[in-house]
């Protein structure tokens, strides 16, 4: 057996994706699956955007970009940030990136190495704590809990930060909880973290724009104390029904503090990846500043489909689900069904027909819920919640 670091046995899985494996497998055998794990809109992208990409193709942008991006990709995420949060950002401190995932691993691929503490949100995306383990870093998970209607506690994260302490990951509206931290709290964590000037802040807002019920997602650039060592992660993926394309962007601090880092990452693209394809961002360009129709008609359905979602799962027994305020996960608690959480999840995709991801995926605080991805059609959300019922009812 050849011989590699011992950094790759650490790393971690999504295991969304395993399970969309397994049920693509079973539908090949002719079984009747449907699927609520996966994190992914079942819309396609808008046409205009389709046309942007085509259109970069036959103009013959065919080679390199630069690393960092196109200056008039970057210009576009300027524009739209100004628009959603009223924040003035330099395109200078603008990275283009194939997805969100490699800002994740950017930026805790800087702070972390053996002897360094990193927080993470738990229950969370599984790549946080995945990507710590594999720089030696400690994973210290910051508790997302139910009663807090899936916010994290201001309190509780600054009562975590130790010396050792280098990166906090914070992650509003939230995978796979659906939960939002209102303003409030994130003032308090921001008041707080003043006593603490060398963590940086690593935030997760790719799902910005889904906000139900009223709430408005309060993003952390709106803080300028805190700008300085501000990593804030968003993209295409999920506003745009882009997941395929692999378009993200990051925005990265100013000041004296964090102004290196920005370089430090274009070096890791040079690196690793090279460039994001230009076609792709010409596609992301037009995404941002074409019309919205297809994002306000995605979210009114997502809506829906919430509504759905929630009042099924709360008639099912021993099954009792919070309404989740953004993104578009809900994340029902089961504890009192008896089973274990991902045994559970197991059960349903082999018996039922019906895919969702355990709790434990996303945490160690995990168990005793699992996640259940409405980005499918109401049809199939009905037939899920009846297949579900009918198999904890045997």
């Amino acid at each position: 057996m050849l011989h590699t670091i011992a950094a790759f046995d650490r790393l971690g899985e999504e295991n969304a994706f395993a399970v969309l494996a397994r049920a693509t497998a079973l539908a090949h055998q002719g079984r009747d699956i449907i699927n609520l794990g996966i994190g992914q809109p079942d819309f396609k992208t808008p046409q205009h955007i389709v046309e942007a990409a085509i259109k970069a193709l036959r103009d013959g942008h065919h080679g390199y970009t630069p690393a960092n991006g196109l200056l008039a990709t970057r210009e576009a995420v300027v524009r739209r940030t100004l628009t959603t949060t009223g924040v003035e950002v330099s395109p200078e401190n603008v990275m283009i990136l194939p997805g969100g995932k490699p800002t994740m691993f950017a930026a805790i691929l800087m702070f972390g190495e053996p002897g360094a503490e990193i927080l993470y949100p738990d229950p969370g995306f599984p790549i946080y704590r995945s990507m710590i383990e594999f720089t030696g870093a400690a994973p210290i998970p910051v508790p997302i809990r139910e009663e807090n209607g899936f916010a994290f506690s201001a309190e509780e994260t600054l009562a975590l930060i130790t010396p050792k302490t280098r990166l906090l990951i914070l992650n509003s509206p939230a995978n796979p909880t659906g939960g939002v931290t209102p303003r409030a709290e994130i003032e308090k964590l921001v008041k707080g973290l003043e006593k603490h000037p060398e963590v940086a802040i690593l935030s997760d807002e790719i799902y910005d724009v889904m906000t139900y019920d009223g709430e408005t997602h309060c993003s952390l650039l709106n803080f300028p104390e805190i700008r300085d060592r501000l990593i804030l992660l968003n993209g295409w993926s999920k506003t745009w029904a882009m997941t395929g394309w692999r378009m993200g962007w990051s925005i990265w601090p100013n000041g004296e503090k964090g102004a290196h880092l920005y370089d430090k990452v274009r070096k890791l693209a040079v690196n690793c990846w090279s460039c994001v394809n230009a076609p792709s961002q010409y596609a992301g360009i037009a995404a941002i500043d074409g019309p919205q129709d297809d994002v306000e008609k995605m979210m009114r359905a997502f809506d829906n489909r919430r509504k759905i979602v929630v009042e099924g799962l709360n008639a099912l027994p021993g099954i009792s689900c919070i309404t989740p305020k953004g993104a578009f996960y809900a994340f029902p608690n089961v504890s009192k069904t008896g089973w274990k959480a991902k045994k559970l999840a197991s059960a349903l995709l082999e018996d039922a027909g019906v895919a969702l991801i355990g709790g434990p995926d996303f945490g160690v605080l995990g168990e005793g819920y699992i996640r259940l991805s409405y980005a499918n059609s109401e049809e199939n959300i009905l037939r899920a919640l009846e297949r579900i019922e009918a198999f904890l009812k045997r």
